[in-house]
């Protein structure tokens, strides 16, 4: 089954861009996804193709109109009916890898990319449409942080990536970050591998990684470190509670 994505958006010309390229254009070549730009400015019902108007209650900037996005959503989902419509805003929940999970098992995704001052709140309560953030950074428009999430997507679909476990063994797969990685040179600049590394023994390497994963989520990450501590109930292999 492909995975369809859809991207409405005021600059199609952006897609598939960096997505044409590596794993993930190997992979649409294959016809493993397809992606279909959508100009929103094809919707709009003006001579002059006006897409946004000023805020109500007055403001800097433009917003995006309910009745163009309308237009443009229900387009699209007659084509795809059953693929979740996001919209990138700052406004939006976070996405998380568990939400990422849960798209690329998925028919596709059809993503609406906010531009100006964003969107009219009214589509969102006239339509279906899942407010989702990148992080908390504010974008020129929602393209990048598209292209952004649809190669999380993509990343996870059958076939693309070669080893089983690649996609598995990395950074938020299992609520941690990913442990620390090396290769050769063995020694580089006086700094060597761990020798665990070295050893051979997979059950002491595979130790080792957990706690390292633990460690390093616990300090730089400690937000992550405590959703996962809540849900595990235990404190990082090796660690006290208190330190």
């Amino acid at each position: 089954m492909t995975f369809a994505a859809s991207i409405i958006t005021l600059y199609p010309d952006m897609f598939p861009g960096p997505l044409g390229h590596s794993l993930a254009g190997r992979a649409l070549a294959e016809g493993t996804w397809s992606c279909e730009a959508v100009q929103l400015r094809d919707y709009a019902a003006d001579k002059h193709r006006t897409v946004d108007d000023t805020p109500a209650g007055g403001g800097a900037g433009m917003v995006l109109k309910a009745d163009v996005l309308a237009a443009a959503i229900d387009d699209v989902r007659t084509r795809r009916p059953t693929c979740p419509v996001l919209a990138m805003t700052p406004r939006g929940r976070p996405i998380s890898q568990q939400r990422i999970r849960e798209l690329a098992a998925g028919p596709g995704v059809s993503i609406l990319c906010g531009r100006f001052e964003g969107f009219d709140e009214r589509i969102f309560d006239g339509r279906q449409v899942e407010e989702v953030s990148l992080a908390d950074i504010i974008l020129s428009g929602g393209e990048t942080a598209a292209l952004a999430i649809l190669d999380a997507c993509i990343r996870l679909l059958p076939g693309v990536m070669g080893a089983p476990s690649s996609g598995t063994e990395e950074s938020f797969e299992e609520g941690l970050l990913e442990y620390p990685h090396y290769t050769r040179p063995s020694t580089w600049e006086g700094r060597t591998i761990p020798e665990v590394l070295r050893s051979g023994d997979h059950a002491k390497i595979a130790a080792w990684r957990k706690v390292q994963a633990e460690q390093d989520t616990r300090s730089r990450r400690p937000d992550l470190w405590e959703r996962h501590w809540g849900v595990r109930g235990q404190p990082a292999s090796g660690a006290r509670h208190d330190d």
